[in-house]
């Protein structure tokens, strides 16, 4: 099976890639297809998931993976949410807008500075799909007020996970890929995905 991944990130691409390794599938990134980026107008991370995905699906005629996520942050009341890519602009950076959070939080004691990654991953078999498989997952941490690490990309440096005492940005991508929000949606698709082919 061929299944597109509707993403142009590539940090995203090579942490699904690496996830969904193994499996009986073909994974294509979609630049290598010709698909660009379709605007995210959505007002919720599945409903910008569900419009990259029908959007990969309607160019390739194939079946297509996407995801949206982002980081929340409860003393900034859920920012920068939806918009954790852009979050000081575009073109996006990872620096800056780590610099524009840690900026948001200079006050915030480091008891108030809980947050978590959240991510929602749809499958669409083809794009009128009535019936997506939409799965969620989460990572609580918490924000520190320095960048620790080099690994990973996005908020990776500033977010702790307090069980482990290490950032993102501080683990080996198979350490983050075992505990991440990304894979613990991905680990429910496949889940489901393999109760539906099994019937």
């Amino acid at each position: 099976m061929k299944l597109v991944l509707a993403s142009g990130n590539a940090g995203k691409l090579k942490e699904l890639q690496a996830m969904l390794a193994g499996l009986p599938l073909q994974i294509v990134p979609q630049g290598e297809l010709g698909v660009g980026d379709v605007a995210e107008t959505g007002l919720t991370f599945v409903e910008n998931a569900l419009i990259k995905a029908r959007h990969a699906c309607e160019v390739t005629g194939l079946p297509a993976l996407a995801d949206d996520s982002g980081l929340i942050v409860d003393a900034l009341d859920g920012a920068p949410g939806l918009y954790s890519a852009r979050y000081a602009g575009t073109p996006t950076n990872d620096d800056a807008n780590n610099s524009k959070l840690l900026d948001a939080l200079r006050d915030v004691p480091p008891e108030h500075r809980s947050a978590r990654f959240y991510a929602v991953i749809v499958l669409l078999r083809h794009a009128n799909d009535p019936q997506p498989l939409i799965c969620e997952g989460s990572w609580e941490g918490r924000i520190i007020d320095e960048r620790r690490g080099s690994n990973g990309f996005g908020y990776n440096p500033v977010f702790l996970d307090e069980e482990l005492g290490l950032t993102a940005a501080q683990m080996e991508p198979e350490q983050k890929n075992g505990r991440s929000h990304r894979a613990k949606a991905l680990e429910l698709l496949l889940h489901r995905l393999s109760s539906q082919l099994a019937r």
